[in-house]
């Protein structure tokens, strides 16, 4: 059975991946900080284990790794201080991709935004700022291991219903002002069908939600 640990195992994209995963027949353990989201995480057919990823060392994080044939990055800082947003997107993500690589991962995915890159274009005074150079780092920091990674870039995320159909389109293709919006279930099922595929090893998916069959979307 393939055994997958997903970090930030209480977030929205988590919470509705987990069984997803599960009905699929993955084995799931999901990465939480807090103890009264154990239940929660638990109703959707993930193994819930306790850890802090900003206070965790490389050598604590690999040692919690071994063994998962995939390791799943859904964590955030949620919009708190620009302390926090580099501590957790950046730091702790860079912490777990080299704690991933000392642990013999073979997969890392990797979900982070549609615009993502050191040419994001957010100015500095923006609160958004420290998020996109945050993910920048992480995500650069990925593509430079030796993980079978996989990096998810969807548009602005909505609580919006999964249609399955999504809009594939680079973001530097992308007309200004267009409509990005992505839901949170459609995003889920995208990293689903992607783990289950290896033809998206060491790929970038731009998406927001659309009209093209997820599957087909996601093809090479």
């Amino acid at each position: 059975m393939v055994k997958v640990l997903i970090i930030g195992g209480h977030g929205k994209v988590a919470l509705l991946l987990a069984p997803l995963l599960k009905e699929a027949g993955v084995e799931v353990t999901s990465v939480i900080r807090n103890p009264a989201h154990i239940d929660e995480v638990a109703q959707g057919g993930a193994t819930p284990v306790l850890a802090d990823l900003v206070t965790s060392s490389v050598e604590e994080l690999s040692e919690l790794f071994t063994g998962y044939d995939a390791v799943i990055w859904a964590a955030g800082a949620g919009g708190g201080t620009t302390e926090r947003t580099y501590a957790v997107d950046r730091d702790a993500a860079i912490a777990s991709i080299d704690a991933a690589e000392a642990a013999n991962v073979p997969r890392f995915l990797m979900v982070s935004y549609l615009g993502a890159g050191p040419d994001h274009g957010v100015p500095a005074e923006n609160s958004f700022y420290a998020y996109a150079q945050a993910k920048a780092a992480a995500d650069a920091h990925l593509r430079a291991s030796n993980l079978g990674w996989t990096i998810f870039a969807p548009g602005t995320l909505t609580l919006d219903a999964p249609t399955g159909l999504i809009d594939p389109t680079p973001a530097a293709r992308r007309a200004p002002g267009s409509s990005s919006g992505t839901s949170r279930a459609n995003t889920a099922l995208v990293v689903a069908a992607a783990l289950q595929d290896a033809e998206t090893i060491l790929r970038t998916i731009e998406f927001s939600d659309g009209q093209v069959p997820i599957a087909r979307a996601i093809a090479p």
